[in-house]
């Protein structure tokens, strides 16, 4: 948020119509050589275009102050969601007018024409909201704002420039991350997830009580019903304290884009989600990253400040060239992660041959820990592949997305074969269908 800043950087400038006027007055004297009559019209068109001229000059500059400008934005914006922006503007005009606020919204976003229009009351305070949807995370930068502004005469106008330059960080999306925190609570059923029945019963034991009735007979404590001479049982509860790792792969594979995201922020939005959700069950979240090497790992913990170390670790990431070496992934989850542990692996295959390559990585992976391999599902060959050929050349493409549509359904069965699980998801829906996925392993007792 912006402080209320004033400034007298303003300019004198030309109004809509004093052109045309002006124009229309210049052809009514050329005529009026011709005919007389329009000389006279001419001369009063004039004499009434410098009057209204003086006049709003009169009521924009030394009648009235410019309105006070203030921007509000977010401490941070989400990747990939709408944030909102709010102007708001506080006439200390004594006459009504027509604005036109240029705001500088950051460079990225190529919208050098962007504008919005408002008419000031005075003594009113005016708020104007937009949104903006940003595509990477780093820091934005806000420039200044400019405003236009004129009474309904519009042959001037008076020009402002507030100096209101602003960095925003743009973080993974925490707004993405909230909207599913109602999914896992049960409280958001269309948004596709669903509840999954309980198989078995936890084995975290809590205490021992008196038997009650309903309670199941089968955790009867004879021990403690000999010493106690009542029937006693164990009370059980849901076992926490899981140890859940999100995995991402920042290789080259990873920065293929769709609609404006990268794999990499897709996989990150997901991550974030995940990491909120398991730390809500009371599940450890941890996150390590990796590309041709292991660079970032934070130790899976359930404290309230890991959600923050996620967020700040993730903020940072960028893909990277090299392939991505699963065999360096392997080493140092088993030389740091000694608790069997819920790994979910964010990566992309595009090939038979790229899996082959890492397969005995992952396999080995598979013994130690709970492993789910996240793979991206190409979209755009999906829809190709269901197009209708007309011509030898859509055959042609149409052949090749087919033939790339199926390698990613090998690549799956052939993880599934080695007792892999598996995910091949579209990059839209990657956040639910994960969440789904942890809900389903955690009510089967598998995390």
């Amino acid at each position: 948020m912006q402080q209320e800043k004033d400034t007298k950087h303003w300019r004198l400038i030309a109004g809509k119509r004093l052109y045309p006027s002006a124009f229309g007055c210049v052809l009514l004297y050329v005529l009026g050589f011709f005919f007389t009559p329009l000389y006279t019209i001419a001369t009063i068109c004039l004499a009434a275009i410098v009057t209204l001229t003086l006049t709003e000059y009169f009521i924009l500059f030394m009648m009235s102050k410019p309105p006070v400008v203030v921007r509000h934005t977010p401490e941070k914006l989400s990747n990939g969601d709408k944030n909102p922006i709010l102007i708001q503007l506080r006439s200390r005009m004594l006459f009504r007018v027509h604005v036109t606020v240029y705001d500088e919204i950051p460079a990225i976003f190529q919208a050098r024409d962007f504008h919005l229009k408002t008419i000031l009351i005075p003594g009113k305070t005016r708020q104007l909201t937009y949104y903006l949807t940003p595509q990477n995370r780093g820091s934005y930068t806000f420039g200044n704002i400019r405003l236009f502004m004129s009474t309904s005469l519009g042959f001037v106008q008076r020009y402002h420039v507030i100096p209101q330059v602003t960095h925003v960080p743009v973080y993974p999306s925490f707004l993405h991350m909230r909207k599913y925190r109602l999914v896992a609570d049960g409280r958001f059923p269309e948004s596709g997830g669903r509840r999954m029945r309980k198989i078995g019963h936890s084995m975290e034991f809590e205490q021992i009580k008196e038997y009650v009735r309903g309670d199941d007979v089968r955790t009867i404590n004879w021990k403690a019903t000999a010493r106690k001479g009542s029937l006693m049982v164990n009370h059980y509860v849901d076992e926490k304290a899981q140890q859940v790792y999100c995995i991402i792969d920042k290789g080259r594979l990873m920065k293929s884009p769709f609609n404006g995201i990268t794999l990499l922020d897709y996989a990150i939005n997901s991550a974030l989600v995940i990491a909120d959700v398991s730390l809500r069950k009371q599940d450890k979240a941890g996150l390590i990253t990796f590309a041709d090497e292991v660079d970032g790992m934070l130790l899976a913990d359930r404290r309230p400040v890991q959600s923050g170390r996620i967020m700040d670790m993730l903020y940072k990431l960028e893909t990277t060239f090299p392939e991505s070496n699963f065999e360096q992934l392997y080493m140092q989850v088993r030389a740091r992660i000694q608790q069997r542990s819920f790994l979910i692996v964010y990566t992309n295959f595009e090939s038979m041959s790229g899996l082959k390559r890492q397969l005995k990585s992952l396999v080995s992976l598979a013994k130690h820990h709970l492993l789910l391999v996240v793979i991206f599902e190409n979209t755009e060959l999906v829809q190709l592949s269901k197009t209708k050929a007309e011509t030898v050349e859509d055959i042609y493409i149409r052949t090749i997305a087919d033939k790339f549509t199926y390698e990613k359904k090998m690549i799956v069965k052939e993880l599934n074969t080695f007792g892999i699980h598996t995910l091949l998801v579209q990059p839209e829906q990657v956040s639910i269908q994960m969440l789904n996925k942890y809900l389903e392993f955690k009510n089967r007792h598998a995390v």
